[in-house]
């Protein structure tokens, strides 16, 4: 459906935060201009547009007029309109007025903000019955959340660039908020709503994993733990959370493991053995993937002064 639809990867301003913002600005374009791209781009079939990302795209428009396009629907966007894309959600977009363009996107990995004190309400963006793209609605019918969800991305952008003291604090406060605007104007039950009785009956899991990430962890040992069976287990967990138990501990040790790497200078093979990982190039093969860098780079991005 997407032909030659590419696969971003998305380099992060602060690997810690898993997140990367800036704002694109485009040259004024006449209504000629913009008819001859669209009429080449159909003759010649041409949808190089098209991409996806394993980040949820928050993208906001400050001047000008552009179409969303994901999935099977298209958002026409104004000034100080918002479109919200999941992860992994093909999607691309085009100028559909004359003029100049400027917007802001903004794309962070949500599974970086998954702790055991906002399990209940992060789970509910797990994105495992449809895309987060569902939520749009909200920034359109919704006045008061567009404005204020504006402002709050136009913060994170400006916190991100000053980068003053604390403004790793300041950006992940902001993105919560951002959440729990969605979450809290959701009136048409797009979110996952799983019930949080479940949650609550693998809290001992999640607590037990928490606890023991220096060591091996076994799914039999756990699931029996909880007097449930292994596939009774499996199934509830990734139904409850929205990830697999396997990924799920695989994101704790690595999340461990980045913490470690800024509050420590023990040596990396130490950090590998230390959340459970003894065969070093498996833990740098893991790092990589969640962060898009070594373990010793991303140290190393973190630790450089900034401003």
């Amino acid at each position: 459906m997407y032909p030659e639809m590419r696969h971003e990867q998305v380099v992060y301003q602060n690997p810690f935060l898993a997140m990367r913002i800036w704002q694109i600005d485009t040259e004024t374009t006449t209504t000629e201009d913009l008819l001859l791209k669209a009429e080449q781009n159909w003759r010649q079939k041409n949808y190089y547009g098209w991409h996806y990302h394993e980040e949820v795209e928050f993208l906001l428009v400050l001047e000008g007029e552009i179409t969303a396009y994901c999935r099977e629907e298209q958002i026409v966007l104004g000034e100080g309109d918002i479109a919200l894309f999941g992860s992994s959600e093909p999607h691309t977009t085009m100028q559909t007025k004359p003029g100049s363009t400027r917007q802001i996107v903004f794309q962070i990995d949500l599974r970086k903000y998954w702790d055991v004190s906002t399990l209940n309400s992060m789970q509910h963006f797990s994105e495992v019955i449809r895309p987060l793209s569902s939520l749009n609605y909200i920034y359109k019918e919704n006045k008061e959340v567009r404005e204020r969800t504006a402002e709050l991305i136009r913060e994170i952008y400006q916190e991100m660039n000053d980068g003053s003291l604390g403004y790793e604090l300041a950006v992940s406060s902001r993105i919560k908020h951002i959440l729990l605007l969605l979450l809290r104007n959701d009136t048409r039950q797009q979110l996952n709503y799983n019930d949080n009785r479940l949650i609550g009956r693998l809290q001992p899991a999640v607590d037990y994993v928490e606890s023991h990430l220096d060591g091996k962890l076994s799914v039999a040992e756990i699931s029996g733990r909880l007097n449930m069976s292994y596939t009774h287990f499996i199934k509830t967990f990734k139904k409850a959370v929205g990830m697999s138990f396997t990924d799920f501990v695989v994101l704790k040790r690595i999340k461990k493991a980045e913490q470690l790497l800024l509050t420590s200078d023990v040596s990396i093979a130490e950090v590998a053995e230390s959340v459970g990982i003894s065969n070093l190039g498996h833990f740098y093969e893991m790092f990589r993937r969640m962060n898009d860098c070594s373990p010793k780079q991303f140290r190393d991005r973190l630790r450089e002064p900034t401003g």
